[in-house]
Formats: C-alpha cells, sequence, structure tokens
C-alpha cells in the first residue's frame, strides 16, 4: 500500500506539471513570440501589437475579453481546441470585441495584418 501512495502522489504531481506548462504554453507571447509583442501592461489592461504576414501562422494561445483596433485589415482563419474553424476579415480601422477565446490563428489572406489587442484584467 505504501508503494501505491508514492506511485499515486508522483502521477498527481506530474498531471499538475503538466496542467500548469499547458497553461503556460496558452500565452500569446510565449507560444508566439514573433507575432505578439507587449505594449503595456498594468492591473487594467494588457496591450499588444500583433502583426502578421500571409501564411503565418500562430500556435493555440488564450485571450481573456479583448478589445481590437485594426490597423491593417486581412483575412484569418481561427481554429479553436475542438476544430471549429471560423474566417474573419478585417478593414483598416476596424474595431472589435471579443469575448475570451482559446484558438490558433492563420493569416490565409495576401496582405499583412496589424492590429493593437487591449486584454481586459479583472
Amino acid at each position: 500500500m505504501k508503494r501505491f501512495g508514492k506511485f499515486a502522489f508522483i502521477m498527481i504531481f506530474a498531471a499538475c506539471f503538466f496542467v500548469q506548462k499547458s497553461a503556460i504554453a496558452q500565452d500569446p507571447l510565449k507560444v508566439a513570440p514573433k507575432a505578439f509583442k507587449e505594449k503595456l501592461n498594468n492591473a487594467h489592461v494588457n496591450v499588444l501589437e500583433y502583426a502578421s504576414k500571409p501564411g503565418e501562422k500562430e500556435a493555440m494561445h488564450s485571450h481573456p475579453a479583448i478589445l481590437i483596433y485594426v490597423i491593417k485589415g486581412g483575412k484569418l482563419k481561427s481554429t479553436t481546441p475542438d476544430g471549429k474553424s471560423q474566417m474573419i476579415e478585417y478593414k483598416d480601422g476596424d474595431i472589435a470585441w471579443r469575448e475570451p477565446i482559446t484558438h490558433t490563428i492563420e493569416n490565409v489572406g495576401t496582405t499583412e495584418i496589424k492590429a493593437l489587442l487591449i486584454e481586459t484584467k479583472k
């Protein structure tokens, strides 16, 4: 029984490690540092600059509720962990509100997309 207790402890520890690691892996700054640059981070918001050239794809990442200001528009494909995809087309100057999301993003258009993402904090 003692052996089982040690084994169970090791398995629980390993599970916690992998859960924590996957949560960290969903930070856009960590999984896609080429696309996302932090411009401001305070107690109220985190402002990210986003840039993506045609054909570029960002790994799975998460955002809290977010305000998007599109500097240079284009066409994106957003895919959630359950495999559902949607096409999103932004024009220069668009402003959009998004609820929290975990997704991958791919620039499927012909132009470089640039935007500011203002992530809210509670």
